[in-house]
């Protein structure tokens, strides 16, 4: 079976529900971005809270990739992420699932994060590397790089404890070749050939086996950044 470029959300899913369980039962948590409490279900341990900018509503400005309909009628907190209503360290947690580039002001997220978090309290973000454009007009980065985080989260008072690649270059070019017959249905009049369709699975098959030999091609290109971090604690 080739499952190349079909990993990205399996992978991120997995490594979240492994760093979740490293946050001590009864913890206070906040779902920065939950949108529709996608991963609640992963901290059934922890004292959850959601919160986001509730906004979109599924349909955006009808271009690139939507959802179609968003139900975020479950919200804890509907505010902006930069001035969460909450006081100075009253979160033993914060996860930001796949939000960074939705925001205008990252760097004001990661400042407001710092600021909620109890000394020692732990950070854990994912983004992705590389994005198509979805959710517009909310989409305001196609990705960030290693750098990103290790500037602005040390910054910011953070100790990155674990930063990890998803996937590689082979299994991101796969992801984006399962794309092309949507892309050409909506954008190129209709969908591949026969022979077009046999291509696609020909170069799925060499992903493949490339994506499984690889040794190192994710610093070059990968689906996205799975970070957990520690506020460290005052002097």
């Amino acid at each position: 079976m080739i499952s190349v470029g079909t990993r990205n959300q399996a992978n991120r899913e997995a490594w979240l529900e492994r760093t979740l369980r490293r946050i001590p039962e009864g913890s206070r948590i906040l779902d920065a971005g939950a949108g529709e409490l996608k991963y609640k279900r992963l901290c059934a341990h922890l004292d959850y809270v959601a919160q986001d900018f509730a906004k979109y509503d599924g349909k955006g400005d009808g271009s690139a990739l939507q959802m179609g309909s968003w139900d975020q009628s479950k919200l804890d907190i509907i505010c902006d992420i930069t001035a969460i209503p909450e006081p100075d360290a009253s979160f033993d947690a914060i996860m930001c699932v796949e939000v960074f580039e939705h925001l205008s002001e990252p760097i004001k997220a990661v400042e407001e994060f710092s600021r909620l978090l109890k000394p020692c309290g732990h950070l854990i973000l994912t983004a992705p590397f590389c994005s198509m454009t979805h959710f517009a007009p909310y989409h305001f980065y196609s990705g960030f790089s290693r750098s990103f985080y290790e500037v602005h989260l040390p910054a910011n008072g953070f100790e990155i404890l674990d930063l990890q690649g998803n996937g590689n270059f082979f299994e991101y070019l796969g992801q984006e070749m399962r794309r092309i017959p949507l892309m050409a249905e909506r954008y190129a009049g209709g969908h591949p050939g026969l022979l077009e369709s046999w291509a696609i699975r020909f170069c799925l098959n060499m992903l493949e086996r490339l994506a499984q030999e690889d040794k190192g091609s994710w610093e070059m290109l990968h689906f996205g950044w799975h970070v957990l971090a520690v506020k460290k604690s005052e002097a």
